[in-house]
């Protein structure tokens, strides 16, 4: 079953290519299109699982290993294990849920970006497909160099979904991710090409069980440092994380879904596949270091949220908190907090996912997503949606039975006994200030809860008919006056509504952004039936997981006492 890992990355490489080659010829059926390559390959992804043996989840498991540039040495390396297979998995399953969002449904409703009418349809499958073959390409890689060309493939189709379809703020936001990715790419590069220059090889896996032999300890700390960087940039890691939240804010629905249930996971992933087991003596000294600025990243995190209007940007900052959690259980160097690290990073791309799919529902129906503004009182308008709403936030905050509880107490766990070789005393601390950050997490979910679902509502919210009543679409900024730019806004069209406040502060509550009266409260649209086909998977995964946690630990586990080798 060798062949599975590279079907992975050859049905949507086909089927981007197959987009440039006969885009006439597609056209009519670009709505499904997308939606049958992602499926296809997300049915992969189950193959592979199902054939993967759990009994030898340390190792690396049906394997590519064919020559790449013989010259260099390089080979084309591809294989799955216990740490990666959830990710790879994960990563299918969020493509596929966004390409059901943009495709079924009333080509009308809000969030369908695959009619012609909402601008560049064909651009935007591409751009996913390319997405998705970068990001499985990270996890499967077993090759420094090869890792990184899959590293690097992800950031032009994101900025491009940014830049093209986020919002007013789109061209600032695109351009500050894609340079603070690359500037941090280019430290990590300088330190895998370290790593190779005193060993000779790139093969992860030849690295790994050799835990740094051919390294002395400065060159190890010093690679740790570099490949760290380009790692907590892309994490993000305090005070690293500057880009997120616009990305976040300006991206349009599927672009968030995706940067932050997958592309965050690359940073963290590289963690654990490349810098502990290949550099443990770097990883040593690191680690207090790395403890330090997590925890300072989960309280920052939550403060910054506890000051948030924007749904979507709250959002945004939550996951730097939680990747402080997730930072926080890789600095302990233990099973424990190694694994509670992996499972938060599950339960983070499930969760976050199914909260960036909500704030880009409430935004599309209320045409904005400032807190204050929606009014409160979703529970009785919306009833389904406020309920949804709310079972993502509690999964966040952490509440037992549901997944995002494990990762973080786990971290928490492993900070509380971290590896001999580390301080005690300073992990305790850090344990103390976590403790606290996840205190500000229930805090500033809970402020977002009484702020959108509870109390009565003061604003109806826009109706499918309202949302549309402006021909080409409100929003466009004047930037786009004139220019063309207002035909290839897909978000401007899809919704109807502004990007973000007009000038002189909040729209009034009885009137939509396209100036046309706000409908009454009869006229709401509660969750529509593709929405719910996209939710309720990741729905029921945050169950299962927060109810069975040993059904991923018993697959990372053996993989992370591998991986920590002579710390262990």
């Amino acid at each position: 079953m060798g062949w599975l890992p590279v079907a992975l990355l050859a049905v949507p490489l086909l089927g981007a290519l197959l987009l440039l080659i006969s885009p006439a010829l597609l056209r009519p059926v670009l709505r499904g299109y997308g939606l049958v390559f992602s499926g296809v390959t997300l049915a992969l992804a189950v193959t592979l699982a199902a054939t993967f043996d759990y009994t030898q989840a340390a190792r690396p498991q049906l394997t590519v290993d064919q020559p790449w540039i013989p010259g260099l040495g390089l080979r084309f390396h591809l294989g799955v294990d216990g740490i990666s297979l959830p990710l790879v998995v994960l990563t299918a399953l969020l493509t596929f849920l966004c390409f059901v969002y943009l495709s079924w449904g009333d080509a009308r409703a809000p969030g369908q970006l695959l009619t012609p009418a909402t601008g560049r349809p064909r651009a935007l499958v591409f751009t996913l497909l390319v997405l998705e073959v970068g990001m499985i390409g990270t996890f499967l890689a077993l090759d420094l160099l090869l890792f990184f060309v899959f590293f690097e493939v992800v950031l032009i189709p994101m900025y491009f979904l940014i830049a093209i379809w986020g919002g007013r703020g789109r061209r600032s936001a695109a351009i500050k991710f894609i340079l603070y990715t690359l500037l941090g790419s280019v430290v990590m590069l300088l330190g895998l090409l370290l790593i190779w220059a005193q060993t000779g090889t790139l093969d992860i896996v030849a690295l790994s069980q050799a835990h740094g032999a051919g390294m002395s300890r400065g060159v190890q700390v010093l690679a740790f440092a570099a490949v760290g960087i380009g790692l907590a940039v892309k994490t993000p890691m305090w005070p690293l994380h500057t880009w997120l939240p616009d990305a976040h804010t300006e991206a349009p629905t599927v672009g968030s879904v995706l940067l932050a249930g997958v592309l965050l996971k690359m940073g963290t992933y590289g963690f654990a596949r490349i810098a502990i087991p290949v550099l443990p003596e770097g990883a040593v000294v690191i680690a207090p270091w790395l403890g330090a600025l997590a925890v300072v990243g989960i309280v920052y995190g939550s403060l910054a949220c506890l000051a948030q209007r924007d749904l979507k940007r709250m959002i945004a900052y939550s996951s730097v908190g939680h990747m402080g959690f997730v930072l926080l259980g890789f600095a302990t160097l233990t099973t424990v907090g190694v694994n509670g690290a992996l499972f938060a990073n599950v339960a983070h791309g499930l969760i976050t996912g199914l909260l960036f799919f909500l704030a880009g529902a409430i935004k599309e129906r209320y045409g904005t997503a400032d807190m204050p503004s929606l009014g409160g009182g979703m529970l009785a308008t919306l009833p389904h949606l406020g309920a949804v709403l709310t079972f993502a936030a509690i999964a966040s905050l952490g509440i037992p039975g549901l997944a995002g509880f494990w990762g973080e107490m786990l971290a928490l766990l492993g900070a509380f006994q971290p590896a001999e070789v580390l301080p005690r005393e300073l992990f305790l601390v850090f344990m103390a200030i976590g403790g606290l950050g996840a205190v500000l997490t229930a805090a500033y979910f809970l402020v977002m809860l009484s702020r959108v679902t509870h109390g009565l509502p003061a604003r109806p919210a826009l109706s499918l008919t309202a949302t549309h009543s402006a021909p080409g679409g409100a929003g466009a900024g004047p930037e786009e006056t004139g220019s063309g730019a207002a035909e290839s806004r897909p978000e401007a069209l899809a919704a109807g509504a502004a990007e973000s406040e007009p000038e002189g502060g909040r729209r009034p509550a009885e009137v939509t952004e396209t100036g046309s009266p706000a409908p009454k409260a009869g006229a709401m649209r509660d969750i529509r039936g593709y929405e719910l086909v996209a939710w309720v998977p990741l729905i029921v995964l945050i169950l299962l997981f927060g109810l069975w946690p040993k059904l991923l630990l018993s697959l990372t586990t053996p993989a992370v006492q591998t991986l920590l080798g002579v710390l262990s």
